[in-house]
């Protein structure tokens, strides 16, 4: 019986904990204003974290050679989905975007459904030594469809493992640089052409100028930041998740972490997404084959490009995107597939060629 990454196993297992515990913790008033149960959000969280904890471990059973198979079906199927969530009545609108699929007794993101499927589609194209084109073309319609959302968080986690995947593809150097251009230029683009995405790129830029209107989130985040200091005023001590902090408990969860855990608290789950950058890597370097090392190169740059982008909303390093931190922001759709791609992830470092 071949092993798997144990350090990886429980470096995800740690992390999905600590998101619950988050997730309880910056959501309670937020439920009890809404629900009248502060431990509302927690159990639904909870349920998702089973059924994924469940998926990471018969994906981590199932050979890695299985999703080369199903990786064109499963691309467009999510394509599809993609299209099916801008039709109305299929779907619903929240926070200004259509987002969401709504069957009835549960709803869920296509958005982070494609984040696995271009996982394994381009994997495949890699295995099978696609021209750049066959990369360009898919990439270019599924960022349509996510813009059409609007969704430009989103976006720029789908290019992150696009150009990952790519880089290690072996296409030609030269086209990929072309590629990075035109995508710098796209968002250049995307945000110039939209009132919305402006004013979030002037608050970034101005983050003082308008503390009561477009800049208030923002300011809300710092003044947790601040709060926290280095050892922070203790867990459940957060004032800001008093309905003072916008999306408390999905988007802007690490600001609610390090104002009660301090900057050491918050040095330690950014140190835990370092490990786990590190673990994927090193799985992809050591893959036994092309394919699969395209797929770990693309679950990792996926999980940790996404946590640095939230990360770096937070400390102002970049505007605010809207974009979940991994395994701790409250949403059923990303836990479960963050938790099925890891155990694809787990599944491939059994066949490493050198542990």
């Amino acid at each position: 019986m071949r092993k798997l990454d144990r350090t990886l196993f429980y470096l995800v297992l740690t992390l999905t904990f600590l998101g619950l515990i988050a997730v309880a913790d910056a959501s309670a008033p937020q439920a009890l204003a809404s629900f009248d149960d502060k431990f509302f959000f927690l159990k639904q969280q909870s349920l998702w974290a089973v059924i994924g904890v469940i998926a990471l471990f018969i994906f981590s059973k199932i050979k890695y050679t299985f999703w080369q198979r199903f990786a064109t079906p499963f691309f467009w199927t999510s394509v599809t989905l993609l299209v099916l969530v801008l039709i109305p009545g299929l779907s619903y609108k929240a926070f200004g975007a259509r987002r969401w699929i709504d069957l009835g007794f549960f709803s869920f993101q296509p958005t982070e459904i494609i984040k696995l499927a271009l996982v394994m589609y381009f994997a495949k194209l890699a295995n099978n030594a696609k021209a750049t084109s066959s990369y360009l073309i898919p990439i270019v319609a599924i960022l349509g469809l996510i813009m059409l959302q609007p969704d430009l968080g989103t976006a720029l986690v789908i290019s992150a493992i696009s150009f990952s995947q790519i880089f290690v593809s072996g296409i030609s150097l030269m086209h990929l640089i072309v590629t990075g251009v035109l995508g710098l230029l796209s968002v250049a683009g995307l945000i110039l052409i939209s009132p919305y995405r402006r004013d979030r790129l002037t608050t970034f830029l101005e983050a003082t100028s308008d503390p009561l209107g477009k800049g208030y989130h923002i300011r809300q985040i710092l003044l947790a930041l601040g709060s926290g200091g280095l050892i922070g005023i203790g867990i459940g001590g957060s004032r800001q998740k008093y309905l003072f902090l916008p999306e408390a408990s999905s988007d802007s969860i690490f600001a609610v972490i390090a104002e009660e855990t301090g900057l050491i608290g918050a040095t330690i789950i950014i140190s835990l997404f370092i490990l786990f950058l590190l673990k994927g890597f090193k799985i992809a370097r050591n893959a036994p084959d092309k394919f699969s090392k395209v797929v770990a190169v693309g679950i990792t740059s996926w999980i940790a490009g996404q946590a640095f982008l939230n990360i770096a909303s937070m400390v102002s390093l970049v505007p605010l995107t809207g974009v979940p931190l991994p395994f701790f922001s409250y949403g059923g759709s990303s836990l479960v597939m963050i938790l099925s791609a890891c155990g694809i992830l787990l599944n491939i470092s059994k066949w490493t060629k050198k542990q």
